[in-house]
């Protein structure tokens, strides 16, 4: 039952400070690689938005109550027919030392989330 609940859209957002740690940059820039590797046909198509978005801006204001962001952080929202679903992942600040480790786990919650899986 894959599409029992079309995705619309899935989200995966890089909150960050002015000022970024090292673990804070390498989660937004292996987060980063790993969609533009495996996600290309979904960012074409909009279905897959990934994003680095500064939480200190006020111009962001809207988009931080939105997710309820209070620190650096990678989030992924899911738009579908039962409205928006936000969950921060946490796992990713346990891989940044291990490059492939990071990548699989991004892939795969992904995919899940595209596929309508929020478990």
């Amino acid at each position: 039952a894959i599409n029992s609940s079309p995705v619309e859209k899935v989200e995966v957002i890089h909150f960050h400070r002015n000022q970024q740690c090292t673990s804070c940059i390498a989660i937004g820039d292996l987060a980063e690689g790993t969609v533009n590797a495996g996600f290309r046909d979904e960012l074409a198509s909009g279905r897959l938005v990934f994003a680095h978005v500064n939480y200190e801006l006020p111009e962001n204001a809207a988009l931080v109550t939105e997710y309820n962001v209070t620190g650096p952080s990678l989030w992924i929202g899911v738009f579908d027919a039962g409205g928006f679903h936000k969950e921060e992942d946490i796992k990713v600040w346990y891989l940044i030392n291990d490059e492939k480790a990071f990548s699989a786990h991004i892939t795969e919650l992904i995919t899940k989330r595209l596929n309508g899986d929020l478990s």
